[in-house]
């Protein structure tokens, strides 16, 4: 083999990523619970050096969905005198969903697979959600015999299906709780809080196919308190990766929860040979 070779090989051999360290944009090592604080999973082994080449996208997505999120809460909860959602329709197709959409793609690049989930599921539902505050794509008519929307969004079977709908979204995000339990407190609390509120906002469409409209009112308000909790610790987390990327000197606690499970810096072959 000639000596051009070798060399070529020896250069390749040391600009390998090391599948045991993970390096920041800036190219410097970080542990798993900075790790971990930056991109809201646990530091697992990659291979490639997409951490290094491009920026963390998790607060970018964060930022569109507290956004969205805060001023849905707000609205629900009839702050200064709000009572609809379709002068901001726009926040459930541009604000929140296009970051959230951006953040996935980009977190699917990195191979940060919890955070790609995360923001993947919230900008498919602000999608949806935005859907049913368009009165011009007429789905609350399609339930009315006469094509009144205001008859059909009334109407037992529109409620009732949001409702379910919002049901089957509440056991998805309690799956996606569960996992949370290995990141960080903080981030444990937000999906414990978002998915309270979607049992309750189902409750509140049961109610409005019941026609109790009292009880629906009550429960929205109080869905929309959940939620506002979510937006505050929302802000809190986008606050802490900002400063941490930004190398602010204060730390802020997040309640590292990744202490008390099994290391994940290992390959999927080590952690089947140790299982």
């Amino acid at each position: 083999m000639s000596n051009s070779r070798v060399e070529e090989i020896r250069e390749y051999d040391m600009e390998k990523p090391n599948l045991t360290h993970v390096q920041s944009v800036g190219g410097m090592t970080i542990s798993p619970e900075l790790f971990e604080k930056l991109y809201l999973t646990p530091k697992t082994p990659t291979a490639g050096d997409f951490r290094k080449r491009f920026a963390n996208p998790t607060p970018l997505g964060f930022v569109g969905f507290v956004i969205t999120d805060a001023t849905f809460a707000m609205i629900l909860m009839g702050w200064g005198g709000a009572n609809s959602l379709s002068g901001v329709a726009g926040m459930f197709f541009f604000t929140g969903p296009v970051l959230l959409l951006l953040s996935t793609i980009f977190e699917w690049v990195q191979g940060n697979f919890f955070p790609m989930m995360v923001c993947g599921i919230f900008a498919v539902f602000w999608l949806s959600f935005g859907v049913l505050q368009v009165p011009s794509w007429g789905l609350a008519a399609a339930y009315s015999a006469t094509g009144n929307s205001a008859e059909g969004a009334a109407s037992v079977g529109y409620n009732a299906a949001i409702a379910l709908y919002l049901l089957a979204w509440g056991f998805a995000l309690l799956t996606f709780f569960i996992f949370t339990l290995k990141t960080n407190a903080v981030f444990a609390m937000i999906f414990g809080f978002v998915t309270t509120a979607s049992f309750i906002l189902s409750a509140a469409y049961w109610r409005v196919a019941m026609a109790d409209y009292v009880t629906a009112m009550a429960l929205q308000k109080a869905g929309g308190a959940c939620l506002f909790v979510v937006a505050l610790f929302g802000w809190y987390i986008t606050f802490v990766m900002m400063a941490a990327e930004m190398r602010l000197t204060t730390k802020l606690p997040v309640g590292d929860l990744s202490h008390f499970w099994p290391s994940t810096d290992v390959t999927l072959n080590e952690m089947e040979k140790n299982a």
